[in-house]
Parts: structure tokens; C-alpha cells; sequence
């Protein structure tokens, strides 16, 4: 329906207007990493909801994966990328990202980001599905040291302009051609189009659909769902990855307990202090997430107890404090002692392989739309992401990107775009409890399409999901929050019907009653598209 096309009604003659070469919407690493590699003789501008320091990239703790060791290589990364993904990985996106990771490593590096060293060379771990130690790391922060340093780098870039508490609301288009985007400023509450015909969708993932997730509460899908409005296909929205270790505590249910922990040997146990893992899979705690996460559910549905836990109680007190500062500092803010306690843990939404479908270039099916990082699906991940590839993945696409953006941009003049639009839909002042509904989306894709569904938990979120994104789509949208609503509801529908459709168990989807991977007719990605 064309007249839900934008959220807000707007004139373009009427509203102030700003032309960039590169448009960048969201500021973690895809994104500033993509402005950092494009030449400095080209104007850029990075948009971003909250300030440029709050972002899914600045949680993650365990590292990025890349074949350094002698004993290791880019073909072993490559098989257990594919051992991961179930069988949906698009193979030619996979070998680019092992082949140019080590490249990619070398130029953050350079940008000051302080890795672990074990002697000269940097120190290599080992996470769940990995066959060598290939995860680099630094301490129990990597996702914030790598932000830092390349958010520091950026601020002294004179090409770039960061636009902070600036939401986007629509991608501007004409005949299925980017124009820019439309911009809603929080602090004037105020309209501002940038207009551009080079925009990167760098926004992160959509956590914030599930009642508990390890996702900061920015990670609402505001780009993924723009793109969709504006035509871009979408790809995997089924696979939502649930990492198996998450600390339970009644003050926080949110703190990612890394991967890395069980990488340095750490055990799972059951409420009767009893070692499972080994029951469901040979690599016991290393399995790949999907598998890890299964099992930690129906343990705590054989003992009806919330949660498992975690012992790492073996190291010694000045290892944990050098591997893992601040899951230690953490931890005791909470009276659990890692080197004497167990750490009660239990799986919470991590990470969506799905999202705006693009090539190794991260370009969309829309002109002069690119997307990278966790908003895009690229096909690397699959059904069920490798342990430590997201990080991998934002820099290597990023880096794909500010290549094209190169030779693209020599044929363009940003100055001389037009985009005439008038859009008046007659919205309804619709009385309702915004944050009730936010609460009740969160609860039904918590309960009946998180790590196990069946088509009866599915077709009833279906039913409800529908009926509140009758009312969003209706609405006034007024504040940051209507739009957040826009997009959870939204993409809430889009994760659901993708499930419904897939009529199988693979990787991170499973259905109870489709328990079986069903080859001969779901190896293949579903994608959808709005117009």
C-alpha cells in the first residue's frame, strides 16, 4: 500500500536539505569502519539514533575470528563457517570473509586497536564450532576497544560529519533508485532530508523484538525496517541466534557471559551439579550455539528450574582477572565470585542472521542502497552464525563497500540530485498504551518463536502480531519511541511468517513439528519483499 510508504508526511520543498556523498546510517563498527576506508577526498555523513558510542558492536565481548596460526588457515575457517550455517551459507560471501580477514586485522590495528599479544603475536582463543584457536581478543571488551579506537580515529577525519540523536525514518527513493534518507532530529523535532546517492544501512540487528536479549535497547531494526518499506528485499528472518549464556540474576538478565569462558574450559552444570553437555553433542560446551542453546533449555525444562550454570570456579584468581576483567567485575557487582561460585546463566537473544539481502559488495536490490554488518544478510552466517564472524563481517563488508564507493562516486555529483516528493497520508490519533503493547510484543516472541516453535505457538503470535501492526501502521508517529514501535511490531511479523513458511528444523530455527532438516526442500534462503 503506497500510502504506508513513509511514516511521516513531508514536502520536499519544504524541508532543509543537506548533500553528502556517502550517507551512513548507524555508528558501530560496520558503519564507522566503512566511513574510515572510504577516500578522505569524499564528503561523508554518519547518522545515528543515540550518540556514536552506544552501539550492539560496543557489547561484544568474546573477539573476531581470523586464521593466523600456522596450523590453521582460511579453508579451515571457511569449512566450520559452513559446518555453522546448516547448510544456507552463501559460499562465494564465506570466502571472501576468510580470505581478507587478516587483511582487515592489520588496518584496525594500525588504527591503535589493542589486541591480546602472547609474545609478539597477537593471542588466539577458542569459541563454540571453531576447530583451531582463531579468536582474537582484547580482555572480555573486544567490541568496545575496537569501537574506541576507530570512533577516535573518525573524530579527526575533517571528511566526516557525525549527526548524533538523529533518527531515520525513510529511505528516499524514486523508481526503486536511492535518493537519501529523511530525518528526524531529536533535539529540534524537526525534518531534515540528506540527500545522497550512496547510502550504507550499517544499523544493527533487531534484539529488542525478544523480552530478554543481550542486545542494547537501540537495537530496534530501525534500518532493516526503512529498507523494507522502501522495497529492499530481506533475507533469513527465521534465524534468530539465542547465545546459551546469559547471566540470570534478578537485577540483569542481559549480561552476555562470553563464549570465550567456555572456550578457556569452562563446564556447564544442572541444578544437581551434574556436567550434560556430553549427553548432546561430541564437543560438549563447544557446540555451536543453536545446539548449546537447545540443550540448556530442555535441562531447565527436565528440572523446572530457570536457569543452568557455569563453573569456571578451576582458573586462578589472576588468570580470570587478566582474561576476563570485567565479566569478573561484573559478576561480583552481583555477589558471584567467579573463582569460587557458579555463574547462574540461561539463553537470551543474541544476534539476526537475517536482514537486507545483499552481495559481497553490500549492494541491495535498490540503486545506490548498501547495506553491511548485522542489518544486511549477506548469506555468511546462514541458518546459525560461527562464534566470533559478526565483528569479522562488519569490517570485511565495510571494507568491500568503500571499495565500490570509489568507483561509483567518480561517476556521480551528489549536488546534482532531485527528489520532489509530496507525501500526505491522513493518520489516526489512535488511543492505546504504546508501552504495553512493546511489553506484549516482547512476551509473545519470547514465548512461541524463540528456540523451539511449532506451527500452533507460531499462528497464534501471528494472530496478535497482526492485529498491533494494524494499529501501528494506522498511527501518528510523534516520537522516537512510535518509530522503535514501527519497526519491532514490524519486524516481529516478518521473523514470524519467515518461521511459518519454513517447514523444518535448521541451525538456530528449530519447530518441534518439523523436528528434522529437510534438505530437498528448505535448502534454500526465503526472502520477502514488500512492494
Amino acid at each position: 500500500m503506497d500510502d504506508i510508504r513513509y511514516l511521516l508526511n513531508f514536502n520536499s520543498k519544504d524541508i532543509e536539505t543537506e548533500y553528502h556523498d556517502v550517507i551512513i546510517i548507524g555508528s558501530g563498527i560496520a558503519g564507522v569502519y566503512t566511513a574510515l576506508v572510504i577516500p578522505e577526498e569524499f564528503d561523508i555523513a554518519i547518522i545515528t539514533k543515540e550518540t556514536i558510542d552506544i552501539s550492539n558492536s560496543v557489547l561484544a565481548q568474546g573477539g573476531i575470528a581470523v586464521s593466523l596460526d600456522k596450523e590453521d588457515s582460511p579453508e579451515l575457517h571457511f569449512k566450520d563457517t559452513l559446518v555453522a550455517g546448516a547448510g544456507l551459507c552463501d559460499e562465494e560471501s564465506v570466502w571472501v570473509l576468510v580470505n581478507e580477514a587478516a587483511a582487515n586485522i592489520d588496518c584496525i590495528c594500525k588504527f591503535g586497536v589493542n589486541f591480546d599479544k602472547k609474545g609478539k603475536d597477537l593471542a588466539l582463543t577458542r569459541e563454540g564450532a571453531h576447530s583451531k584457536n582463531r579468536i582474537i581478543h582484547a580482555g572480555d571488551t573486544t567490541g568496545k576497544e575496537v569501537c574506541d579506537k576507530l570512533i577516535a580515529e573518525v573524530r579527526t577525519r575533517k571528511n566526516v560529519i557525525i549527526k548524533e540523536r538523529s533518527f531515520a525514518v525513510d529511505l528516499l527513493t524514486d523508481e526503486n533508485v536511492c535518493k537519501g534518507i529523511l530525518v528526524y532530529d531529536e533535539d529540534s523535532s524537526s525534518l531534515k532530508m540528506y540527500l545522497s546517492n550512496f547510502v550504507v544501512c550499517a544499523t544493527g540487528g533487531f534484539g529488542q523484538i525478544y523480552k530478554n536479549t543481550t542486545n542494547p535497547e537501540v537495537a530496534t531494526g530501525d534500518g532493516i525496517s526503512l529498507a523494507y518499506r522502501a522495497g529492499a528485499q530481506l533475507m533469513d528472518m527465521e534465524f534468530i541466534q539465542f547465545h546459551p549464556t546469559v547471566l540470570y540474576h534478578p537485577q540483569n538478565k542481559s549480561f552476555l557471559i562470553s563464549e570465550a569462558v567456555r572456550g578457556e574450559g569452562a563446564l556447564l552444570l544442572n541444578d544437581k551439579n551434574e556436567r550434560f553437555m556430553p549427553s548432546y553433542h561430541k564437543l560438549c560446551e563447544l557446540a555451536p550455539r543453536d545446539i548449546v542453546s537447545r540443550a540448556i533449555f530442555e535441562e531447565m525444562r527436565k528440572t523446572e528450574e530457570p536457569n543452568v550454570f557455569l563453573d569456571i570456579t578451576f582458573k586462578h584468581k589472576e588468570y580470570l582477572e587478566n582474561r576476563f576483567p570485567n565479566i569478573l567485575k561484573t559478576c561480583l557487582s552481583y555477589g558471584i565470585d567467579l573463582t569460587k561460585d557458579l555463574i547462574p546463566v540461561s539463553p537470551a537473544e543474541h544476534y539476526c542472521m537475517g536482514g537486507i539481502k545483499t552481495d559481497v559488495f553490500g549492494r541491495t536490490n535498490i540503486q545506490g542502497f548498501y547495506a553491511c554488518g548485522e542489518a544486511a544478510c549477506t548469506g555468511i552466517h546462514g541458518a546459525n552464525r560461527l562464534a566470533s564472524n559478526s565483528l569479522l563481517e562488519g569490517l570485511v563488508f565495510g571494507q568491500k563497500i568503500g571499495q565500490l564507493t570509489v568507483e561509483e562516486l567518480k561517476k556521480r555529483d551528489c549536488k546534482s540530485i532531485q527528489f520532489s516528493k509530496i507525501h500526505d497520508f491522513k493518520r489516526q490519533k489512535i488511543d492505546f498504551d504504546k508501552k504495553e503493547m512493546k511489553r506484549n510484543v516482547q512476551d509473545i516472541m519470547t514465548k512461541y518463536v524463540g528456540i523451539i516453535r511449532d506451527e500452533k505457538g507460531l499462528t497464534y503470535a501471528a494472530n496478535m502480531i497482526n492485529d498491533y501492526f494494524a494499529k501501528v501502521q494506522l498511527m501518528e508517529y510523534n516520537t522516537i519511541e512510535d518509530f522503535e514501535l514501527n519497526s519491532i511490531v514490524l519486524l516481529s511479523k516478518l521473523v514470524i511468517e519467515s518461521a511459518l513458511e519454513r517447514k523444518e528444523s535448521r541451525g538456530a530455527h528449530f519447530r518441534a513439528d518439523f523436528s528434522k532438516t529437510d534438505d530437498l526442500n528448505w535448502r534454500r534462503n526465503i526472502i520477502i519483499k514488500n512492494r
